[in-house]
């Protein structure tokens, strides 16, 4: 994590006027509270005004230079070493300056008389560069954090977002496939439902290509392409399909993600058929009192029938949508019995 927030490109910049801002802050408190301490705001003002100074380029010396090149490549001792010698220069230049332009006594704030290059003094003006350092490196540390871990999710966002349009255009060319190969069967036979299904079809294109590309459709608008594909399959095998659809509850503000149960509804002839001389599909969607979603499929096929290609994209392309939009706040279960497939979904509604 250091290491992708110090890297060039990738390290947030915090602008310059908060920087300005924090260190007039840093010194106006330190002004105010030793010039109230000892009811010298002059000199508080002017030793303030030069120490804080100093200590901005021992705090920047550190974030910009010795903690990137050392700490970041693991050079322990190294940085140990030069910041070391970038606080003595720092004590030397703070000391200095404070003899030169302020005051003779270096260090009036003690008890007792304390001279220059005293070991005390060396030691509570190391401290002090110590804690500014200390100070600012973990304030910059925490907003590149946040910065970063703000990024990372930014990212996972557009990521999954990309992904489920790539899931929902998949589906779009894998249903028109299903869909066009009825129409195809229907031709062959010059059945009078041809022009039905073209009419059918052309509102389940326009419904693809304009309704869906919205994150989120009415749950009524789905269930009418659910059945407009139910009636062209119907046209398709006569009377080989019988369906049946419940609706529960109030569904009139109801959304969903659009496209998310014609995957399981394909299932059911693409399998279903085989093997069988009539396929019973019962459909349910149900709005609960805890205000979910549940849907549920019951079909029945042949189990022994064999398979002869395995075209699992509609099914493993929802499952992987389902995970994307609702992470881990849904329940798919399926099962057979009998002869009897049984699917059950249940995903909130917002």
């Amino acid at each position: 994590m250091l290491n992708s927030i110090f890297k060039e490109g990738s390290s947030h910049t915090i602008p310059r006027k908060y920087h300005i801002a924090f260190w007039i802050g840093y010194f106006t408190l330190n002004f105010i509270r030793w010039g109230s301490y000892y009811q010298d705001y002059w000199y508080s003002f002017k030793s303030n005004l030069l120490t804080v100074s100093i200590g901005v380029v021992l705090v920047y010396v550190n974030i910009y230079f010795l903690f990137p090149k050392f700490i970041l490549n693991k050079k322990y001792t190294s940085y140990i070493f030069y910041f070391f010698i970038t606080l003595s220069i720092f004590y030397v230049v703070r000391t200095e300056l404070i003899y030169a332009l302020i005051n003779e006594n270096v260090w009036p704030e003690s008890d007792t008389p304390q001279k220059a290059y005293s070991f005390n003094h060396i030691i509570v003006v190391f401290m002090i560069g110590i804690y500014d350092v200390a100070l600012v490196t973990t304030l910059k540390l925490t907003t590149d954090w946040i910065f970063e871990r703000k990024r990372t999710e930014r990212l996972k966002e557009v990521q999954m977002r990309t992904e489920l349009n790539l899931l929902k255009s998949q589906i779009q060319p894998h249903f028109f496939f299903n869909t066009l190969n009825s129409l195809y069967a229907l031709a062959i036979n010059k059945s009078e439902d041809t022009p039905r299904v073209i009419l059918k079809l052309s509102d389940m294109m326009q419904y693809a290509l304009y309704e869906v590309k919205d994150s989120k459709v009415e749950l009524l608008k789905e269930i009418n392409h659910i059945n407009n594909y139910i009636d062209i399959e119907k046209m398709r095998f006569n009377d080989r399909i019988e369906s049946n659809m419940n609706i529960t509850g109030n569904i009139d503000d109801v959304e969903i993600p659009p496209l998310l149960f014609l995957s399981f509804v394909e299932n059911c002839f693409k399998h279903g058929l085989k093997g069988v001389e009539k396929i019973n599909i019962d459909i349910s969607f149900e709005i609960t009192k805890k205000n979910d979603l549940e849907f549920r499929l019951i079909n029945n096929f042949n189990a022994d029938a064999e398979e002869e290609e395995n075209h699992g994209i509609g099914i493993m392309n929802s499952q992987r949508r389902l995970t994307l939009l609702y992470d881990n706040d849904f329940i798919l279960e399926t099962h057979v019995e009998n002869n009897t497939y049984n699917l059950f979904l249940k995903i909130p509604v917002l």
